[in-house]
């Protein structure tokens, strides 16, 4: 008799999956592929850090789920940094193995079941969509305004945004709270790009955190935060992440990520300790390392400026190049995109969707998103990553300036 197993789940296809075609196409190009469809890291892993990872080698034992007092401690001068006081006032932190892993499954470990609605982003990375289908409850899609939303269990909020870069802002933040503490809803904010600021306006006093003392008043109440060391720190291969918030959330949290292993490794977590010391003045000063020259840049790298302005320079630098040679073919950044790791770039004729800009694209040799991966309502738009390195992103902007009439051709 033949097995019933495996039966699958019932998710729909991985979207980079259907980049297939697109892939073949743009690797035919003479001078290679230039990926720009995922936001993985390509520099190199600051040198403190790994420098950490091997000083914490020796690990024979299990780590422990919620973490060790040393991850805690830089956990608190890293939060203070991005003005949050709730750990200091009983709010909790625990490592995660990087934070796809909560927004995959903490709908699930926190209790969310069918029936339940979880409220997400309308323009959103995959993964809020997918979790709340693993708990096998109602993905709801929303704007910005909580005055339009329905009731709901739990809400996602993300910002700065993946993909198109909005930020949320204090009030806005406030309203959120207000919104689900008189429902009795949890909010949980996916935060992990708010090192990579651009906008001049959010220069002086960086991207706001739902944990922010002008938010939540010191009160972590229903609220969960999400980070990243991946994007800022190039640690995604170390599987980073933080979670805080909400003592009681945080414990349900431990209490299945125990039972089911989920675990960061001693000499990660010795390793996340170093870059979130490290990483605090990039925090209490958003425009260090911005502007710097490249010969300055050498400076930056020998430890004067903490390693995550240094990454956000060179961030700075790819987004300049990258938004001006695609405006010069006349596809253009949205406004609102403030922060962030990607450019979310529309024809401005209104004459090609994503998926055909994605093909006219792939003939250059450049891949990137269409817009339909990140939720109905976005197939007029592509995502484009920053984090090729600089010889591919030199490429593509060379490839762009020399085919603007057969690019911009229909």
């Amino acid at each position: 008799m033949e097995s019933s197993l495996p039966r699958g789940v019932d998710l729909p296809q991985f979207p980079w999956d259907t980049l297939a075609d697109a892939k073949k196409l743009a690797s035919a190009h003479p001078d290679g592929i230039v990926d720009l469809s995922i936001g993985t890291p390509v520099d190199e892993t600051p040198q403190i850090i790994q420098d950490a990872l091997k000083e914490a080698a020796n690990a024979p034992g299990y780590p422990t789920v919620v973490g060790t007092a040393e991850v805690f401690e830089a956990t608190k001068i890293w939060a203070r940094a991005r003005g949050i006081s709730a750990l200091d006032e009983g709010a909790a932190a625990i490592p995660t193995i990087g934070s796809k892993e909560m927004v995959a499954w903490l709908p699930f470990i926190l209790g969310v079941r069918p029936g339940d609605r979880v409220l997400i982003p309308r323009c959103a990375y995959p993964t809020y969509d997918i979790g709340v289908r693993l708990a096998g409850a109602q993905p709801i899609a929303v704007d910005e305004d909580p005055a339009q939303w329905p009731d709901a269990q739990m809400v996602w909020i993300n910002s700065p945004g993946n993909p198109n870069g909005h930020v949320l802002d204090v009030e806005q933040l406030r309203q959120i709270v207000a919104w689900a503490r008189q429902r009795g809803a949890i909010v949980a904010s996916d935060e992990c790009y708010a090192a990579l600021v651009w906008d001049e306006s959010l220069l002086d006093e960086g991207v706001p955190s739902l944990l922010s003392d002008a938010v939540c008043e010191e009160d972590a109440s229903g609220l969960l935060t999400l980070y990243s060391l991946s994007k800022q720190s190039n640690m995604a291969g170390y599987r980073a992440g933080i979670m805080m918030g909400d003592p009681k959330l945080v414990e349900a949290a431990v209490a299945v990520r125990k039972h089911a292993g989920m675990m960061v490794s001693s000499p990660v977590m010795h390793a996340m300790s170093v870059a979130l010391h490290d990483s605090a003045s990039a925090f209490t000063n958003p425009r260090e390392g911005l502007y710097r020259s490249t010969d300055n840049a050498k400076t930056v790298l020998m430890g004067q400026l903490s390693h995550v302005s240094t990454q956000r320079g060179i961030y700075a630098k790819r987004r300049a190049k990258l938004q001006e040679a695609f405006a010069s073919v006349g596809l253009e950044n949205d406004p609102q995109s403030r922060a962030g790791l990607y450019l979310w770039l529309r024809d401005q004729r209104g004459e090609a969707d994503g998926r055909e800009l994605v093909e006219r694209l792939a003939k250059l040799g450049i891949l990137v998103a269409p817009g339909e991966f990140y939720g109905e309502g976005n197939e007029a738009f592509i995502r484009v990553s920053l984090s090729g390195n600089d010889e591919r992103i030199d490429a593509a902007v060379e490839r762009l300036s020399q085919s603007k009439t057969s690019f911009a051709a229909k």
